[in-house]
């Protein structure tokens, strides 16, 4: 069961965009050194994209997390084959 919730953005910035971008998620005071953090997609908006954006951005891009500091958080990183751009908010889950 997962001990904590939350969503970050993802920005792999303006026109041509780029293949990855990554965003270091903190505040979590509670996390753990061992703890295991997952994150993904779903139908939500952001800043520059639309529900479907994110549905398709989920077929386009693949997340990985890592980097986890106790008491503080972890890294997310986006890796895509296309060049993406603007902000797409990602979700994420993490235990210990």
């Amino acid at each position: 069961m997962a001990n904590g919730t939350g969503s970050a953005t993802l920005d792999f910035g303006a026109y041509p965009g780029a293949n990855e971008a990554s965003v270091v998620v903190t505040g979590l005071g509670s996390i753990g050194a061992s703890a295991k953090a997952e994150a993904f997609f779903m139908r939500t908006t952001s800043a520059d994209h639309t529900l479907n954006d994110h549905v398709y951005a989920a077929l386009l891009c693949g997340l990985s997390c890592g980097e986890v500091v106790a008491a503080t958080g972890f890294t997310i990183r986006a890796v895509s084959e296309h060049k993406l751009q603007g902000q797409f908010t990602v979700q994420y889950v993490w235990a210990d």
